[in-house]
């Protein structure tokens, strides 16, 4: 076994030319399968597929691809965290949702919230008064459209599961 790599610690920083892994992500500078470029991909520490790919720049010779740097690999991990953030929010607002009802007894936010199991697949709907109480739970199909009519449709029936 080379003496060098059994001796390196396990969470020092990698910085070589092709590959920087630091605080919870690698860079790997990879051939572009698209064109005779360069691309960086940026993985996260126990994803298997990288959060974000990208173009890399040339270097001088116009052959190989401009090593990589600390500002390069900065700017990379805040770009990747963007993404993967942004890749939660819209998931997070795919699967809750809500809306608000008009009642004689004030209003109710009556939410959404759709469980995507792989083999049962459900939605909870949930109506809570203005006091924060839950009034009422029922689980729907997770394809269950929430909107207004809906929701008000679902208080008007005395929260009897919608079908």
């Amino acid at each position: 076994m080379n003496q060098e790599v059994s001796d390196r610690d396990e969470d020092a920083p990698v910085q070589e030319a092709r590959l920087w892994q630091d605080n919870g992500w690698t860079a790997r500078v990879i051939k572009n399968e698209d064109d005779d470029g360069w691309a960086v991909a940026m993985y996260k520490d126990g994803e298997p597929e990288p959060a974000l790919v990208g173009p890399w720049t040339m270097g001088r010779d116009k052959k190989n691809p401009k090593p990589l740097d600390v500002s390069a690999f900065h700017t990379l991990v805040k770009t990747a965290s963007e993404v993967i953030r942004r890749h939660e929010q819209q998931r997070h607002a795919m699967l809750h949702k809500h809306t608000t009802v008009s009642t004689a007894d004030g209003e109710l936010k009556v939410t959404l919230d759709i469980v995507p199991e792989e083999d049962n697949p459900y939605a909870i709907l949930t109506a809570i008064d203005e006091m924060g109480e839950q009034v009422a739970q029922a689980r729907v199909e997770p394809g269950f459209k929430l909107s207004p009519s809906s929701a008000a449709a679902w208080v008007e029936n005395d929260f009897r599961a919608p079908r």
